[in-house]
């Protein structure tokens, strides 16, 4: 897990405890959800339309485990930079971008520790068609 930019050896160890076994989980998604990095929607009825925000009914300890690596991989990483940039520019808020990168960061961390295989940034830039 180390190999992800933006994760040391002591992140790495915090985000494991708190994972536990990644065979538990049966998507990215499931454990992006166990983290509380999902959006929810505040909506009630036809008269309240909320703003969407982080669902945060997660492990507070993951997510605050993520939060740095989470500004290390947005400041060193080109790829996740351009994401941030694209975010900014459809007027999101700095801190909805971060929990976007959050997101990104969880999902990234299932795929490296449910493969085996180390961090490919070229694997997170958009696929050109």
């Amino acid at each position: 897990m180390t190999s992800i930019t933006g994760i040391a050896e002591h992140s790495a160890s915090i985000i494991l405890a708190e994972i536990g076994s990644i065979k538990v989980f049966g998507s990215a998604a499931q454990l992006a959800a166990f983290a509380g990095l999902t959006p929810q929607e505040h909506q009630s009825g036809s008269s309240i339309n909320g703003k969407a925000r982080l669902c945060k009914i997660g492990n507070a300890h993951l997510r605050e485990a993520l939060f740095f690596p989470a500004l290390s991989l947005m400041r060193h990483c080109p790829e996740v930079r351009a994401f941030r940039q694209r975010l900014l520019g459809n007027g999101k808020h700095k801190m909805a971008v971060v929990g976007a990168v959050m997101h990104k960061l969880i999902r990234v961390i299932y795929a490296v520790l449910s493969s085996g295989q180390e961090f490919d940034p070229k694997k997170l830039a958009p696929q050109q068609s």
